[in-house]
C-alpha cells in the first residue's frame, strides 16, 4: 500500500519526509487556504522539490478548462512523470482525466462518495480513485463499505486504476485501509506521528535501555560528584543546604581522619525535626549517631549496583575508590536515560 502524506503545511511536510518511507504528498487548496499560503504557483513547485510525488488540483469547470489548467502547471515546470493531478469526480472531470491519461498524465480523481462515481472515475483511467472515507462517515454512511466495492470492482474487472483511502481521521482508519486492501492511503500529519506508537511497545523499549544500561555502564560514569560529602564537624543545617543543592536525599559524612563515618538521609532530618524541632539544625553531624553506610565500588557495574540496592532496602549508596568517599548514587541514577 503506497503511504502519502495529506497536508500543505511546509514544516511538517519537511517532518515527514524526512522518514524517508513516505511515497508522496497529496494537497489541496483548502489546506493552501488553511496554511495561509498566498502564492499557490510557487508552493507547488516548492513541494514538487520536496517530495518524491505530488498530487495537486487541477481544476476547471469543463473538461477543456481541466485540460489546460493542467498542462499550464506542467509548463511552470511540475515533472509529467511524478505529478498527479486531482480532479473532483463529475463528467467533465472524467473527459479531462480521459484526455489527460491519453497525453500520459496522471490523475486522480477524487471526492467519490458513490459507487457509481468510482466507476466513471475507473472507466475515464484514472491513476487513482479517491473515496473520502471521513467526510462520509460524518454523513452516517458506510464508507468502510464503499472503499471495499471499490477494491473490488477494481480486481474483478482489471482495471489499472489504484484505489487510494483518503480522509483520514484516526490511526484505526489506516488498519481499515489494510484490511481492506487499497492501493494507496494519504493520512494527515497528526495520524502518521501515532502509527508506530503502542504503549506496551513504550514500556519495553525503556525496559531494553534499562538494562543496557545496567549492563553495560559502571558507578563512576553516572555518579554524582558534587557536594556528596561534609564533615562531621559542621553543622545539619550546612548538610542540608549541600543535600539540596546535590539534589541527593542524603550526603556522606567524613570524620577528622578522612574516613567515611556513615550517611545522613532526608529521612533522618525529618525524624530529628519532628523530635527536637527546629533548633536541631544547629548540632554538629559528630553529636549524632550513625551505622555502618552502604558502599559500591566505583568500579562495580550498575547491574552490581542494583543487586546492593535490592539487598539492603536503601535510595542511596556512597561510591568509594578504595577507602576514599569520591561520590554518590541514587537509585534513580540505575533508571536515569
Amino acid at each position: 500500500m503506497e503511504l502519502y502524506l495529506d497536508s500543505a503545511n511546509l514544516a511538517e511536510i519537511e517532518k515527514a519526509f524526512q522518514l524517508g518511507f513516505i511515497d508522496g504528498l497529496t494537497t489541496t487548496p483548502t489546506f493552501m487556504h488553511r496554511d495561509g499560503i498566498t502564492d499557490i504557483d510557487a508552493t507547488i513547485l516548492q513541494l514538487a522539490k520536496m517530495v518524491p510525488t505530488l498530487q495537486v488540483e487541477a481544476l476547471g469547470r469543463t473538461a477543456s478548462e481541466i485540460e489546460t489548467e493542467a498542462n499550464r502547471l506542467l509548463d511552470l515546470g511540475l515533472d509529467k512523470s511524478t505529478t498527479v493531478f486531482k480532479i473532483p469526480i463529475s463528467l467533465e472531470g472524467a473527459t479531462a482525466c480521459k484526455r489527460l491519461t491519453s497525453q500520459g498524465m496522471l490523475v486522480n480523481m477524487h471526492l467519490v462518495y458513490t459507487l457509481q462515481q468510482a466507476y466513471i472515475a475507473l472507466s475515464a483511467g484514472a491513476t487513482y480513485v479517491c473515496p473520502l472515507v471521513g467526510r462520509l462517515q460524518d454523513q452516517g454512511q458506510d464508507a468502510l463499505q464503499l472503499v471495499q466495492h471499490c477494491v473490488e470492482a477494481v480486481n474483478k474487472y482489471q482495471y489499472p486504476s489504484k484505489i487510494m483511502f483518503s480522509s483520514v481521521r484516526h490511526p484505526e482508519h489506516v488498519r481499515n485501509a489494510l484490511n481492506i486492501g487499497v492501493h494507496a492511503c494519504t493520512i494527515p500529519w497528526k495520524v502518521l506521528q501515532h502509527l508506530a506508537s503502542n504503549h506496551f511497545t513504550d514500556i519495553g523499549t525503556k525496559q531494553f535501555f534499562e538494562h543496557t544500561r545496567l549492563i553495560t555502564l559502571k558507578v563512576r560514569e553516572v555518579m554524582r560528584h558534587q557536594n556528596t560529602t561534609i564533615s562531621t564537624e559542621q553543622t545539619i543545617m550546612e548538610a542540608l543546604v549541600k543535600m539540596t543543592t546535590s539534589k541527593l536525599g542524603a550526603i556522606t559524612l567524613i570524620n577528622a581522619q578522612g574516613k567515611v563515618h556513615g550517611v545522613f538521609t532526608d529521612g533522618d532530618l525529618r525524624r530529628l525535626l519532628e523530635k527536637e524541632g527546629e533548633g536541631v539544625l544547629k548540632k554538629t553531624l559528630n553529636q549524632l549517631p550513625f551505622g555502618a553506610p552502604k558502599s559500591i565500588p566505583m568500579e562495580a557495574s550498575l547491574m552490581e549496583a542494583s543487586q546492593v540496592f535490592k539487598t539492603h532496602k536503601v535510595d542511596t549508596l556512597v561510591v568509594m575508590n578504595g577507602d576514599q568517599a569520591v561520590g554518590m548514587l541514587d537509585i534513580q541514577d540505575l533508571l536515569e536515560l
